[in-house]
């Protein structure tokens, strides 16, 4: 019997040395020295041994059995330390690598988030987005718009003019559009520099729109529009704009107030409300000036401490937006594709996207949307 238990001793000891981690310790400890090893089978059973056995036996079961907790001990504090080791060298951190996630290397403009949220609220409430070209004609910059040659509105959209001869050929129009009535007669438009401009809105994506497209039609345009002002805190002569235009039978000024509610709720909170002015627009009768209640004072026109609200400069209102119902001598250019002004009526709006974002993100100077200050861009990211 002691020459069974040196034998376990020895085959335990060569397999604790040999193994390589703690789960398979475990399981040699099981083995060896568990309730069902046979080992502790041995020590259980000296009582039942002759009385010359006992002593030889006990001592040399307690000796092995010692002998292996103590090396199982040792074994099991090494592989401990291996494992630790390996563990730290395969979870290290690089803190030197960008971190998980990575942050993005740029983002969208705050100006692009701000179309594409404009485009979102109105997506959602049935329009379609479309673009327009930027070298545009005359003809729907302004005179399809109901700003005829001479129209004292067109001093006040001033804006820069292209000569015709460095455009391609297929970007010219023919046969050239014309004033319902008029008889036009030469070459096809344009005939000189005078008549090709940089847009100065992208409302004549109107006209081009209902060009190809009977009623009823619900359109945003969103994009880059040029006029010549000046380039400081408010004004710049490179700017962006959203145009809407919604025409069908028996849409009216409350449909375009609910669709303005709408909006402003959207974008600046589910407490905003709008408020019609008198407006003058060449394209719409009634013009109307849209303003949106403040969302900083609530519409109260002061702050919490007392003090007169800086964005409204306390009126409680701050403006957003021009629109009106489109004039009847708009449709009169598109007539021929079922827009009798007898029959369908509709609502134009337009509001730079700037104005927007400034009011929206509290950004103080129009021109840091063009400065590429890293430190303004990654407050948007």
């Amino acid at each position: 019997m002691v020459e069974r238990i040196e034998q376990i001793s020895r085959e335990a000891q060569e397999a604790i040395a040999a193994a390589s981690s703690t789960d398979e310790l475990e399981q040699l400890r099981v083995r060896y020295l568990g309730r069902k090893a046979e080992l502790t089978g041995i020590l259980r059973g000296i009582a039942d041994l002759p009385d010359d056995q006992r002593g030889p036996v006990g001592k040399a079961g307690n000796e092995a059995r010692a002998a292996l907790e103590s090396l199982l001990e040792t074994r099991a504090a090494e592989l401990d330390s291996t494992e630790i080791d390996a563990r730290l060298a395969e979870d290290r951190i690089d803190v030197t690598l960008p971190g998980s996630p990575a942050v993005p290397a740029a983002s969208r403009n705050l100006l692009q988030r701000t179309m594409r949220e404009i485009e979102d609220v109105f997506i959602g409430l049935g329009y379609r987005v479309m673009e327009g070209p930027e070298v545009e004609l005359d003809y729907y910059n302004f005179t399809a718009l109901n700003h005829p040659p001479g129209h004292a509105a067109r001093m006040a959209q001033d804006t820069f003019y292209v000569d015709p001869a460095s455009l391609s050929p297929e970007l010219l129009i023919e046969p050239a559009p014309t004033v319902p009535g008029e008889q036009v007669s030469g070459p096809a438009l344009p005939p000189g520099p005078e008549d090709v401009v940089l847009r100065t809105h992208t409302s004549p994506m109107q006209v081009r729109a209902m060009e190809t497209q009977g009623p009823p039609i619900f359109i945003v345009v969103p994009g880059r529009c040029y006029r010549s002002d000046p380039f400081d805190a408010t004004h710049s002569p490179i700017f962006h704009q959203v145009e809407g235009l919604a025409v069908g039978e028996g849409i009216t000024l409350a449909d375009l107030k609910g669709t303005l509610d709408e909006f402003a709720r959207a974008i600046f909170g589910p407490q905003r409300s709008t408020r019609f002015r008198p407006g003058f627009f060449p394209f719409t009768e009634p013009s109307v000036e849209v303003d949106v209640s403040c969302f900083r004072c609530e519409g109260s026109g002061q702050l919490p401490d007392g003090s007169r609200c800086n964005i409204c400069k306390g009126t409680g209102w701050i403006e957003i937006l021009g629109s009106g119902m489109v004039d009847p001598n708009v449709f009169g250019f598109v007539a021929h594709n079922g827009y009798d002004p007898e029959r369908v009526q509709g609502f134009a709006f337009g509001m730079g996207i700037e104005r927007i974002a400034m009011l929206k993100h509290g950004v103080p100077d129009l021109r840091k949307f063009f400065e590429n200050d890293v430190r303004v861009l990654e407050q948007f990211r």
